[in-house]
This record gives C-alpha cells, sequence and structure tokens, in this order.
C-alpha cells in the first residue's frame, strides 16, 4: 500500500506544480510543509515526479495517472517495488529501454520517441533525434574532474570508501547520480563537480596559443566551473569574471577560495548592454559561456522539457548576439573568443557562430557539438574563434 500511497501523492503533486520554480524546489517546500513524509517516502515520490516529466510532450492525450505509469515502466529497468501498479497486462518489463519503448509503442499506438523531444527541425547539426529524444528517460550519472596534482589521493579516497566510479580519462571520473561524496573529498580544491561535456571545454582550452600569463575574461561566470577549468589547463591565467548578478559573484568569491584562486578581478555588468573598457590589460580569450535554453541538460530538469515552449529559442537566439556583440570589441588583436552553450538548438549554435563570422570576420578554429547524450551526461556546444590582427570587424 505504501507505493500506492507514493502513486496516490505524486499525481497529486503533479497537478498542483505549475513550473514556475524548479521542480526540485518545489518538492523541497512540500516536503517542509509535510513532515509525515520520512526520507524513503520523499526518496521515492521525488523518483515518481521525475520520471513522470521524463516523457515530456508524449502521451498528452493520456490521463496523468495513466501517463505517469507509462513513465514508471519507461525510467526504470524493472518493475521491483512498482509491480503492484501494474496489471498482467504489464508482462514485458526488460532491462533493455529499447525494448520497453517498443513495447510501449504497441500499447499505446499515438507513443513516438521522438515526441518527447518534439523540436527535431530545431536541432543542431549531427545529433540522432531518436537516440537523443531517448535519453531523457534516464537519469544522467555524476561527472568529477580532477583537478591538478589531486589524482591520486581523489582514487584512493573512492576506493578507500568502496564508492563506484568509472576513469574516463586522468581526470574525468564517472559516478552512479546518488553517489555520496562531499564527506569523502574536499569539492572544488580536489575535484569539481563538472558534467563530461563541460570538461570537455579543455580541448578547446588547450588550442589556444598564448605565452603566459594569459588575460581571460569569462564574461557570463554564473558558478564559475569554466573559470576554475581555464585556470587548471592554461595555468598561468590572470582572470576576470562577470556577471549580470551580485549575488553569483558573491557565491564565486566563496568558491574561488576553495579552489585556492585567490588573485582574479570580477564586477557586475549586464552585456545586453554596450559596455566601457573592461581592463587596462588586452584580454587575450573570451571565455563566453551564455545564457541559453538549457535545452542539452533537460535530462537533469526534465520538468524543463515539459513546459518548453519553442517561441523561447528566438528569445535566447537575440539575447546571445547582444552578448557576443558587446563582448567581441574587447577582445586584443590574435586574441580568441570561446562561444558555449548548453543548447541542441542550431539557432542558439550554428546560426550564431555565422553571425560572429559575418558581424566580426573572426575565423572559426574548432567547433562542435558535444553530445553527452549517450554517456548518461549534457550536452553542449563550442565554437572557438580567432581574431586576425591583420583584419577589422
Amino acid at each position: 500500500m505504501r507505493f500506492q500511497s507514493y502513486f496516490n501523492t505524486t499525481v497529486i503533486l503533479i497537478k498542483e506544480y505549475d513550473g514556475i520554480i524548479p521542480l526540485t524546489h518545489f518538492l523541497k517546500q512540500y516536503f517542509s510543509q509535510h513532515k509525515k513524509h520520512g526520507s524513503k517516502d520523499r526518496k521515492y515520490i521525488t523518483h515518481l515526479c521525475y520520471c513522470y516529466y521524463r516523457l515530456g510532450h508524449s502521451l498528452n492525450e493520456l490521463s496523468i495517472e495513466e501517463k505517469l505509469r507509462v513513465a514508471i515502466y519507461l525510467c526504470n529497468d524493472s518493475a521491483g517495488e512498482w509491480n503492484i501498479l501494474f496489471d498482467e497486462t504489464w508482462n514485458n518489463w526488460s532491462a533493455e529501454i529499447y525494448e520497453r519503448i517498443s513495447f510501449i509503442q504497441t500499447k499505446y499506438r499515438t507513443f513516438s520517441v521522438q515526441n518527447i523531444f518534439p523540436w527535431k527541425d530545431e536541432l543542431s547539426e549531427n545529433i540522432d533525434t531518436i537516440v537523443f529524444a531517448a535519453s531523457h528517460l534516464i537519469q544522467p550519472d555524476l561527472f568529477l574532474r580532477i583537478r591538478p596534482n589531486h589524482e591520486e589521493t581523489v582514487i584512493e579516497k573512492l576506493q578507500t570508501n568502496k564508492i563506484a566510479f568509472q576513469q574516463l580519462s586522468s581526470t574525468c571520473l564517472e559516478l552512479p547520480n546518488a553517489s555520496k561524496i562531499d564527506d569523502i573529498l574536499n569539492i572544488d580544491e580536489e575535484v569539481v563537480v563538472q558534467d563530461y561535456s563541460s570538461q570537455r571545454i579543455a580541448e578547446f582550452l588547450s588550442i589556444v596559443n598564448y605565452q603566459p600569463p594569459t588575460v581571460l575574461w569569462d564574461c557570463c561566470a554564473a558558478s564559475g566551473g569554466k573559470s576554475i577549468l581555464a585556470v587548471d589547463v592554461l595555468q598561468n591565467v590572470q582572470l576576470t569574471v562577470s556577471d549580470v548578478r551580485i549575488s553569483i559573484l558573491q557565491n564565486l568569491k566563496q568558491r574561488f577560495t576553495k579552489a585556492g584562486i585567490k588573485k582574479y578581478d570580477s564586477f557586475v555588468v549586464d552585456l545586453v548592454k554596450p559596455i566601457s573598457q573592461i581592463t587596462n590589460r588586452p584580454i587575450n580569450i573570451i571565455l563566453c559561456d551564455v545564457p541559453c535554453t538549457g535545452s542539452g541538460t533537460w535530462s537533469r530538469t526534465p520538468e524543463q522539457l515539459f513546459s518548453f515552449s519553442e517561441e523561447k529559442i528566438n528569445e535566447y537566439a537575440a539575447l546571445q548576439k547582444k552578448i557576443i556583440n558587446n563582448t567581441i570589441p574587447h577582445l586584443s588583436k590574435d586574441g580568441y573568443f570561446l562561444y558555449i552553450t548548453c543548447s541542441v538548438f542550431k539557432r542558439e549554435n550554428e546560426e550564431a557562430v555565422e553571425f560572429i563570422k559575418k558581424t566580426f570576420h573572426l575565423e572559426l578554429i574548432k567547433m562542435e557539438c558535444l553530445k553527452g547524450y549517450s554517456q548518461k551526461a549534457d550536452s553542449m556546444f563550442a565554437a572557438l574563434f580567432k581574431k586576425d590582427s591583420n583584419r577589422h570587424a
């Protein structure tokens, strides 16, 4: 009866949730007001809520109850405790996700995997629309980036505490999403919690050919993970960070302290407006991780997939062009401009690249859609440009 109760509570919560705040915050508010739910109750109810939104825009014609059953079936590789919710017609529960998808396609003729993520015509180049859409049914893994000189210590701590992990490279570790590491590893000092695709930005930074010290401006710094990555990859960096929110920069100060980054400049700026001189030093690299739809990360926040409307793509694309227009002019001669999104939409990605080439005549060095969907990771986009000192915008 407990699991039927979890199911019933989830249906109520889905009916109440309006998408205005992140689902995780909504659930925290609910649980703080309903103390009767213990830790296991919260775990199961939360899991069911996320399962429901993982179906995205598919089967919207079904009732919440029926769609939730389909979601439970597709998002779990075995019936387990949820068996009580299903009758004998659900007799083909396979550990292989595409076999479960095939069963649902037979049971519900209107079901299509692509309807989970219905904007296939908007996707960046070379994305497998079926595999990408299906990836939203799977909870992404936790990825850690080992910082310089900490590899041996980090591996030893994880092994000693019997934490399962897979080492993808000398610096990248993949762990089950629910892994508890906060009491084992020194976050931001020894490791950075950073998605696999985000770690691959190091491949672009490694191309940069500048004699240190390198002046780098992280113009949309947000949580600062890519600033720390740049410091680790380029080593001798004179760092400047900015963001539109002062609270972000206050949080960055604490994070940089843990990361051992002491010397840097920071300022609050709204990059949709033209800005005056940033620093007295020529800026060799602009790292421009622009605000975007976040569509490459929706397997982590599936409620955003569920509530997204296509017109938002143009809104973000217009915002990104304003930021590009107001940052590139501050780049030094022979400087590098690294454009990054966590979007899978070509209007935010390839079309932005064409805008940069046409407007500022920068040389495109490397461009790639970082497809994390087959790695239980986020998908991103990055393009590295170089300014030709012999040409003028």
